[in-house]
């Protein structure tokens, strides 16, 4: 998640456009945290950007029956191969470019990232270097193995210099494929630490009523099941090893790995009466990555 923090006071340009119920969060939030001002007010745009192109792109085709799932299950394999995303080289070129300008206008890209954005939106293998991009991050779950996302590539350097424009303009895309698969019952088959759709780590995670920890892919914003305690990034099973601290009103938590060093926040959804937003509480919960990071964590 990208977080601008700055002290800019400036007002989303895309507001009044889009009028969502994570929107409206954010604006509440806002209201009650005026120091997250800056950060809410580019996700605010960001979100605009991804929902309006996200609207007119087509369902992927993709087999995904019982069979099918748990073949990739127990592979590790995630089961989104590259080509079948609906991406319209247009509409990816225009969210690179947007969302580099949201970015820049809030001072989360500097100067020479900027550049090297512009370069990447220019060159006529923009598409090949993303799949190069969407391979090397799917590819790092299956080594070794028969992945159906060919052979693991490595993304360019000019890419990788990019990688959170990248990905935030690959979500529109791979979250509307996410639609596919996340209502399914079948998704439960899933055990692993990474998203069995298109690979990613996840990037938050939601503690259902139920007491059960759901991750939340950082690409394509999928929820899947994974055990309450286990570390998603080493797989650490050592609950000794584990650090576990709240916020104050105990919706938020953050669990936090002694081994890898990496964390992961939470929004514990047994406290609330709405369901997780990923964008809003990852915005929310920035005091929250400064709490861990002062303790020695990484994200």
């Amino acid at each position: 998640m990208i977080c601008s923090v700055n002290d800019s006071d400036e007002q989303p340009a895309y507001q009044g456009r889009l009028d969502t119920p994570e929107i409206r969060e954010l604006r509440a939030l806002r209201e009650r945290q005026p120091q997250l001002a800056s950060a809410v007010n580019m996700h605010i745009d960001l979100l605009a950007v991804q929902r309006r192109v996200q609207s007119r792109i087509p369902l992927p085709s993709i087999s995904l029956d019982t069979a099918v799932i748990r073949r990739h299950q127990d592979g590790g394999r995630p089961l989104l191969r590259f080509e079948q995303i609906p991406l319209d080289s247009t509409d990816l070129r225009l969210v690179l470019r947007q969302t580099a300008d949201i970015m820049r206008r809030f001072e989360a890209l500097n100067s020479a990232e900027n550049e090297k954005v512009k370069a990447l939106e220019r060159d006529v293998g923009l598409v090949l270097s993303i799949r190069d991009w969407y391979r090397a991050v799917a590819g790092k779950k299956t080594a070794g193995r028969d992945c159906v996302n060919s052979r693991p590539k490595k993304a360019s350097a000019e890419v990788i210099a990019c990688d959170q424009v990248v990905m935030l303009t690959m979500r529109p895309f791979l979250s509307r494929c996410a639609e596919i698969l996340q209502p399914r019952p079948d998704l439960t088959i899933w055990t692993h630490p990474h998203c069995p759709l298109c690979g990613g780590e996840p990037e938050l995670a939601v503690i259902t009523p139920a007491a059960e920890r759901h991750l939340i892919c950082g690409r394509c914003m999928l929820h899947w099941n994974f055990d309450p305690l286990t570390c998603p990034y080493c797989l650490n099973l050592d609950r000794s090893t584990i650090s576990s601290f709240a916020t104050p009103d105990r919706q938020y938590r953050v669990y936090a790995c002694d081994l890898c060093k990496r964390y992961l926040k939470a929004y514990d959804g047994r406290r609330s009466v709405r369901p997780v937003m990923p964008i809003l509480d990852s915005v929310a919960t920035l005091p929250l990555d400064a709490a861990a990071m002062q303790r020695g964590y990484e994200g």
